[in-house]
Parts: C-alpha cells; structure tokens; sequence
C-alpha cells in the first residue's frame, strides 16, 4: 500500500576486504543508523591503537569476512514512513526510512515467515501482516506476539547519497535473534522440593513466562511442569496440519532449555495446590514448594454426550499423536466432524484431500456464526461445499457404532445415519482449572480465575494466564474477559514475569487471531463478543473482504480474508485507544486506515 516511486537502482555488493573496524557480537552491535566509535578508521583499515600481531591481523580478518556491505538504494528512493524488502547479495532485509534515518532489520517475521514488507509500519515498529507480531524498528525486539524470537538489525550509513547496508551473513540467513538470557546460579538438583518459580503448564504462556524472566536477569530456579509427553510445541497447527510430528512442531528445543537453565518436567499432573505452605502437590506424590506460581494449565475440551462411549477412533483433538491418528484413520475412509468450532473446521478442511468423504454436524444453521457472523459463515460453508464437505446442521449426534469395537457409523437426532471410521469432537472447551477447587484461589462460576492487569490472582505471588483467565483488557475500558488466543497467552507470560520481578507493566495488546482452511487465511482483530452489526468491504463471494462488527455504533473487532494488511493496521488504530466509528467504515472509503506503506 503505497504509492509508486522510482524503483531501486540495481544493487551494488560491495564486500569489504580491508578491516574496517574491530567488530562487536551481533547482540552487541550499536544500535541502526549509529556511528561507530571505531568510524574514524585510517585510509588503510588499521585502527591508531592496533597491534600489528600477525594473529591479531589474522582472527580480525576472518570476523571480518562474516560481513557483508551493499549499496542497496539512493537516499531519495525512500520516502519517511516507507519500507522495502533490499537484497544484500547472500540475503535480504528490511530497509526502513523514519524521520529522516534509515535503519535495517531482517526481513520476515521469526513466526510463520511472513514479509514484514507487506505489514504496518508505525510507531517505530512493525506490525506482521500475517499474525500481529510486533517489532521494534531500532532494536528488532518483539514488542507484541505471537512468536519467540526477535529480529536482526544491521548498521546502516550513507555515503555519497546512497544507502550502505553492513549485516552479519549468519543473521542474513537465520532472520531471526534470540533474546541474550542469564543463567541460574542457583545449585539445581532435580530432587529437590523447591522452586524458586514454578509454572504449571507448557503452552505459551508458561514458555513465555520463563523466557522472559531469564531474559530480564533472573537467576534463580524456574521449574515448568507439564501433563504433556513433550516440551512446548506449535498446538494451533494440529488441526491444520495432522501428520506434523511433535518434533516438526516444538518452539524450543531440549538443547535450548537447557542452556537458559529451564527445567522443564513432563507427564506431571498437578492434582493440588496449598497457597498457605506454597506447596504443589502432584498425581505421584511428588511435593514441590514455590515462591511465585503461574497457572497457565490452558483449556479442556468438552465432553459430548452421546450412546456408545465406549466406541474406538473417536478424538478430542489435543496432543500431535492424536492428530496423526486422525489423519492416518481418515486415509480414503469416512471422517465426521462433530462441531462448527474453528479447530472442527479446520480439521475438516484439512481432511478433504485424504479421506473419501468428510461430514460436518453443527447445531446451529451455520458454521463461524457466533464468531463470524451469519454473511461471513455462509460464504465459507459454501467454500467447505465446493471441497466435497457435507453439511448436517442443525442437528446433533445421537450414537456411535461400532464394529470390533471400531467406529462404523454415527447416528444423528435427526435419524441420519452417517458412515464414519474416524470421527473427531469439537464441541468447545472450558478452563482445566479443576484442581485448583480447594485451594483458595478464586474462581468464577464457569472454571476461570480472574486476574488483575498485572496477572496476579487474589493470592500473593500467585499469577494466572492464558486460556484459563479472565482478565481486564483496555480496548474493553478495562473490562474482564476470557480470549482463549495463541498471541494473548504469549501477552500474560510476558506481563505475568516482568510482575513477578517487581516490573509491573500493563496488557496493552490488541487480541489477534487467525484460521487457514483450503490455502487461505482469515485474519481478526479486536473483541466482538456480543456485536450486533456487520459491515462489509470488499467482494464476500470472491473471498476477498473486510468485515467490521461493530457494536453500538462502535467497531468493535475485525476480520479479513485476502484484504492484508488490513487487520494489522485496524489492530495498530485499535492499539493506539482511537475509537473507529460504524459511520467510518459504512461508506467503503478506507483511506484514513492508509498511510506511507512499503514499495
């Protein structure tokens, strides 16, 4: 989005052979557009206080060649507010000009990918046009989620008008920087009964938790304990990806853990927690006492009741076994899919080009209503259509039969009798909060724990996030809800750690969510529970469109299909506390979302 300028002149590499100056670690490089104090270098490379040791000249030479310089455009290509995706030679990276002082980064979002050239520039960050992600354009930091990692940022001067790019060729390629961490001085001993934090559960919001508190200088114990055969992994891809491993899937490795000093214990159930004694109790009898706890043990699905329990190859889709199970039980076979849910759908479209036939049962008329509204549900029920899905709406499941003990049919309300030899739940979930029932800890009526804006519950130095909160978000004037959201999870680690370390900072993310089905993605931004209008931009049966759902004359969220970056610049304008008006989006004219975008 932006208007046409003069394109870049063909790219100059220019690799340096003379030493140039003495450089830092990558962490350690001086910020964008900053000059070095080693700058003032004589005409010949050496520097006025350098040895002339032949070992010096030489590890100097071979730091050196880890380097590469390009010209890659004039100072006048670029106008303030712009950006461009430049090629380096050995790779690429993201050219920013802001205020008048260009800066580089990398040039894809550490997340998924996505070309950051394609997202939102403003307030010196850059927003993902994919997922949300948020970076900062002078440090590379993540500001917002979802995703783990920051980015690289290069040194950039100009010389004789033209813009000369200096990055590392290792960060050229990996386009991603792992926060420096601290180590635990603490003497580990896997026995011990005692944990200076304990997290309890290994979703994003846990990860991010224990990251974050290593990244700000903690060094003592970080225990995080998990139901879950594996370490943390990707779990919004299982039902878009079925036959993904938990290998292909983990955010962090085991070597990673073990480096930063994160501990982490697996298939441990937390059956009770004493916040007198600040002690955990576990399904085997395991004791462990904590000074600050995080509840971040995510949702469970619901059960749906129905005759023939007892029947095999019926899932509640939740561990990466599970999904490969689904995918290879669906092989050319029958898949029915019990609820309208974005994880049932998402299921089902990824079943379409295995199994020979795919059936969706949905209580209501249409699927994505609730959450989408009854325009946008239809447009994609008729999209799951064209790809060989059947619908039974407004219907539910009455039996499930079996052969051997094996799923053969179901049987609907209705009567319909369904062939079926896999079958997959998705009925909702609620919070897994079960255990926490006699311990003091408040709870609401429905399983969640409430938490204040620094994620502290109504006990001291216990926090809570994720899934199984509500807590009070500022685009609602503060308002307690529950967002059961990838990127929100990351949020409360991040804000549950800095509060344990006496950093208090408030939420301030704006909730972004997405689906894929059928090779295209459905972006959304905002709170819509409870909207009572919808209003459309763009072309719905084309699949190419912005949805506003407004409430009271507000809007209140957002969502698009084929329309980015859209979403990301409606988050920023909903991130910055503006109010966006039913009347702004009624007349299609969506100039005031544009600004300076990327070439």
């Amino acid at each position: 989005m932006g208007g046409c300028l003069s394109k870049p002149k063909a790219v100059e590499v220019k690799v340096e052979l003379s030493l140039l100056e003495k450089e830092k670690e990558p962490d350690l490089m001086f910020p964008n557009g900053k000059a070095s104090p080693f700058s003032e270098c004589r005409p010949n490379g050496s520097l006025g206080h350098c040895s002339d040791d032949d070992t010096v000249t030489l590890q100097s030479q071979r730091k050196h060649r880890d380097f590469i310089e390009a010209s890659v455009c004039h100072v006048r290509d670029l106008e303030n507010g712009q950006m461009r995706e430049v090629d380096l030679g050995t790779g690429r990276a993201l050219l920013i000009k802001e205020h008048g002082e260009f800066l580089a980064m990398g040039h894809k979002c550490p997340h998924y990918g996505a070309p950051l050239v394609k997202g939102v520039l403003s307030k010196g960050r850059v927003r993902c046009p994919w997922h949300g992600a948020c970076f900062n354009i002078t440090t590379g930091d993540i500001e917002d989620y979802p995703g783990l990692d920051s980015l690289p940022t290069f040194q950039v001067r100009v010389e004789k008008e033209k813009v000369i790019i200096r990055a590392n060729k290792q960060a050229l390629q990996t386009q991603r920087r792992t926060k420096a961490m601290s180590k635990c001085s603490a003497v580990i001993n896997s026995c011990n009964g005692f944990s200076h934090v304990l997290i309890i559960g290994s979703g994003p919001a846990g990860l991010v938790c224990a990251e974050t508190l290593r990244q700000e200088g903690f060094t003592d114990r970080i225990v995080m304990c998990t139901m879950d055969k594996h370490p943390p992994y990707d779990r919004p891809k299982l039902s878009k990806s079925l036959e993904s491993t938990a290998e292909q899937l983990q955010m962090r490795s085991a070597e990673f853990f073990q480096m930063h000093d994160i501990e982490v214990q697996l298939e441990k159930e937390v059956v009770s927690v004493d916040v007198r004694s600040k002690t955990v109790l576990f399904r085997d009898g395991f004791k462990m006492e904590y000074r600050k706890l995080l509840i971040a043990t995510g949702s469970r699905p619901k059960p749906l009741s129905y005759k023939g329990q007892d029947v095999g190859n019926v899932f509640y889709l939740r561990t990466p076994e599970e999904a490969n199970s689904i995918a290879a039980l669906a092989s050319n076979k029958n898949a029915v899919i019990v609820g309208t849910s974005f994880i049932g759908m998402e299921v089902a479209a990824a079943l379409t080009d295995k199994a020979h036939s795919v059936s969706v049962i949905g209580i209501e008329a249409v699927p994505f209503r609730k959450a989408l509204g009854e325009k946008v549900g239809k447009v994609l029920m008729k999209l799951f259509e064209l790809n060989r899905v059947k619908f039974y709406m407004l219907n539910e499941v009455w039996e499930m039969r079996g052969q051997n003990g094996q799923l053969k049919e179901v049987v609907l309300k209705s009567g319909k009798v369904l062939r079926a030899d896999v079958c997959v739940i998705g009925i909702g979930s609620g919070p897994a909060t079960a255990f926490l029932k006699q311990s003091g800890i408040h709870m609401d009526s429905k399983g969640f724990i409430p938490v204040n804006k620094t994620m502290q519950t109504n006990m001291d130095g216990v926090f809570a996030g994720g899934d199984v909160v509500t807590f009070p978000l500022a685009l609602r004037s503060n308002k307690k809800v529950n967002i059961p959201h990838w990127q929100m999870a990351h949020v409360h680690g991040r804000v549950a750690a800095l509060s344990m370390m006496g950093k208090a900072t408030d939420i301030k993310a704006v909730p972004y969510f997405w689906t894929a089905m059928f090779g295209k993605s459905i972006r959304y931004a905002g709170y819509g529970d409870g909207f009572d209008d919808v209003v459309i931009q763009g072309d719905l049966e084309e699949l190419k469109f912005v949805a506003f759902y407004t409430k009271s004359e507000e809007v209140v969220s957002v969502a698009s299909m084929n329309y980015d970056p859209i979403v990301s610049r409606v988050a920023e304008v909903f991130g910055s506390g503006k109010t966006i008006r039913k009347r702004d989006v009624e007349t299609g004219d969506m100039s005031w979302l544009i600004e300076k975008g990327s070439q």
